[in-house]
């Protein structure tokens, strides 16, 4: 089989002996800490970086008995829907070699699509485990926000992002969920109390995965649905009718707020990467551009070789949508966006137990389609950015394929709700 470069680091990490992952491999995305293994984040910048110590997912992974195989390629510092944007080249789809896997985590969907990995550890600001999840035909979580420990991932959004498995099959992508979620002392927003609806104690995901959706209501927002490709939408109501004959039942919603998500998304993303990723100057992290007494010439020459294009771009449009005059004209009204997306989610939920939509709108692009036109894969997003906007946990599962591709379906829940995105998600996958 052709190499997928699903890795940028191949290296054997041995957990305990005995555990509910014991016997089973876990690709881990190369934003997340390990310690004495290389962590790139897929830049130049961190080529030569090894962490001291294991992030907590990490650690959990270890004592849990999964034997670690390496690091799983991405988007660098996480930033791309394709794992293109990748320092050490692309990511094949195992599907379709000439095609993409998704991004950023699509190392990550590409060895657990190709049986290089039993289990893959991905991270998702605005859909980067699903969006992977949807192209490799393969089951992705992301998390409600503050259920898993981000102690030990690489910063590129803060208030945005989440740590996620993804598996072959729902079932087992609960069951890795129930090994890296609770709280961590090291992350205040992880915690075991009723603040924001946390769960007051350990919940058993892999129980949710009972196929049992008798009586679910489900929503289907328009806004979500009508810009999709027509083969993409097929699939998705062939699925739902799938869930229908299950015993669920469904009806048309709107989320009006969507209509900006990806705007907002993107400043406010863009904005909280110009302010992370300040630390990476050639002097306290990253590769040295060199000093010869100058020390602006010497952050301006390391950030110009560290960084690739992509990244480049997000800083430059992050710090102008912050700089003083263009605040309030910016990222004020995205975060005002934002607030008006979650109270659309909060009625809809009123309403209905879960949402279903087409994970991406698209089919699986070809390799270097998306590269020259950056807007084009913003705009990809769309479906997926407002679950992070919003803070939900969302899955994507395997609806089917169309033109031999495969096509995902995403299912969000309310704010903590998990267990019902799983068990309705498990009725498919």
């Amino acid at each position: 089989m052709t190499d997928l470069n699903a890795f940028v680091t191949r290296e054997r990490v041995e957990g305990a002996e005995d555990g509910p992952l014991a016997g089973k491999t876990v690709a881990v995305k190369d934003n997340i800490s390990t310690e004495g293994v290389a962590t790139t984040c897929g830049s130049d910048m961190l080529a030569d970086y090894v962490p001291p110590y294991d992030a907590t997912v990490v650690q959990r992974l270890k004592d849990a008995g999964a034997t670690i195989v390496g690091k799983a390629n991405m988007d660098e510092f996480g930033m791309g829907t394709t794992t293109e944007t990748s320092a050490f080249g692309p990511t094949l789809n195992p599907h379709d070699e000439d095609r993409v896997p998704g991004g950023s985590s699509g190392g990550s969907a590409a060895a657990v699509a190709a049986d290089e990995a039993d289990l893959a550890l991905g991270s998702d600001t605005g859909g980067s485990i699903r969006c992977p999840a949807a192209f490799c035909g393969v089951v992705g979580i992301k998390p409600t926000y503050g259920l898993v420990s981000r102690y030990g991932l690489v910063a590129y959004a803060n208030s945005l992002e989440q740590i996620g498995p993804m598996a072959p099959t729902v079932e087992e992508a609960a069951a890795l969920l129930d090994v890296i979620a609770g709280p961590d002392e090291r992350d205040a927003t992880t915690r075991y109390d009723t603040r924001d609806g946390h769960p007051t104690e350990e919940t058993t995901y892999a129980d949710a995965v009972d196929g049992d959706v008798e009586g679910l209501e489900i929503g289907v927002p328009t806004e979500l649905v009508e810009g999709a490709d027509e083969a993409v939408t097929e699939t998705f109501w062939d699925a739902l009718a799938d869930l229908e004959a299950a015993g669920a039942t469904y009806e048309e919603v709107s989320l009006p707020s969507v209509e900006h998500a990806v705007e907002a998304y993107y400043v406010i993303a863009m904005s909280e990467a110009s302010s992370n990723l300040a630390r990476f100057d050639g002097v306290r992290y990253g590769s040295s551009g060199g000093f010869d007494g100058n020390w602006n010439e010497a952050f301006s020459e390391a950030r110009s070789e560290g960084f690739g294009e992509e990244v480049k771009r997000r800083i430059l449009l992050g710090t102008y949508a912050l700089s003083a005059g263009y605040h309030d004209k910016y990222y004020k009204q995205a975060q005002d966006a934002r607030s008006w997306l979650k109270r659309d989610f909060d009625e809809a939920f009123e309403e209905v137990d879960v949402l279903a939509s087409p994970t991406m709108p698209v089919l699986p692009m070809e390799l270097g389609e998306s590269l020259e036109d950056p807007l084009t894969m913003y705009l990809a997003d769309a479906n997926t950015v407002p679950v992070n906007l919003a803070n939900l946990p969302a899955i994507s599962v395997p609806a089917g394929k169309a033109d031999g591709l495969p096509v995902g379906l995403q299912l969000t829940g309310p704010k903590f709700g998990e267990e019902t995105v799983i068990r309705a998600g498990s009725a498919l996958a």
